[in-house]
């Protein structure tokens, strides 16, 4: 699984927010979160399992998700490049902006 299409929903990245925030948790902990049927929130979870992001394991008669964050810091370092563009690009504006005449 792509780690950008697991990013695309914002479910998913709710879920990644809320491990990030408060750790290791299990499904329903998670599931109380959304309005959605526990089933559904395991399909997501499945989808960033799949693609890396969080990691799951058995304590008793739960499943417990963590997040991990490496497959992120592969994504920032790649986004890296287009941030300084952005940037360069925005500073461009900022001095015609400023070198226009007040009104």
């Amino acid at each position: 699984m792509d780690v950008f299409a697991a990013l695309a929903s914002p479910t998913r990245r709710e879920v990644l927010r809320l491990l990030r925030d408060r750790g290791e948790q299990p499904v329903q902990s998670l599931a109380d979160h959304f309005d959605m049927r526990r089933p559904s929130l395991s399909e997501h979870l499945r989808v960033l399992k799949d693609a890396g992001l969080v990691t799951e394991r058995p304590a008793g008669r739960q499943r417990l998700y963590a997040l991990r964050p490496e497959p992120l810091r592969e994504l920032a370092d790649w986004l890296t490049p287009y941030e300084r563009f952005w940037r360069e690009r925005i500073a461009g504006l900022r001095e015609v902006l400023d070198g226009l005449p007040d009104d």
